[in-house]
């Protein structure tokens, strides 16, 4: 599945490696989003939960199918 999670502030990139698969993107509008292709809803609760412990506020979580090629590199790791 595709995931955009959406929290306030400007998270510092130097976390993308501890969000990893994900992508840290800054939004004019003050917020971050991380996005990208998580393989189950293990991994996204495993990344809700990292937000948690940083004390992050959650703002958003949308899901979306990932596309075929991003699915077939999933199920071949």
């Amino acid at each position: 599945m595709q995931y955009h999670i959406r929290i306030k502030g400007h998270l510092d990139v130097a976390w993308q490696g501890w969000f990893a698969p994900l992508e840290i993107a800054h939004e004019p509008t003050g917020t971050t989003t991380l996005s990208g292709t998580l393989p189950d809803q293990a991994a996204l609760n495993g990344v809700l939960l990292k937000i948690n412990r940083l004390g992050l506020v959650l703002l958003a979580v949308e899901s979306s199918e990932a596309q075929p090629e991003a699915r077939a590199a999933l199920e071949n790791t």
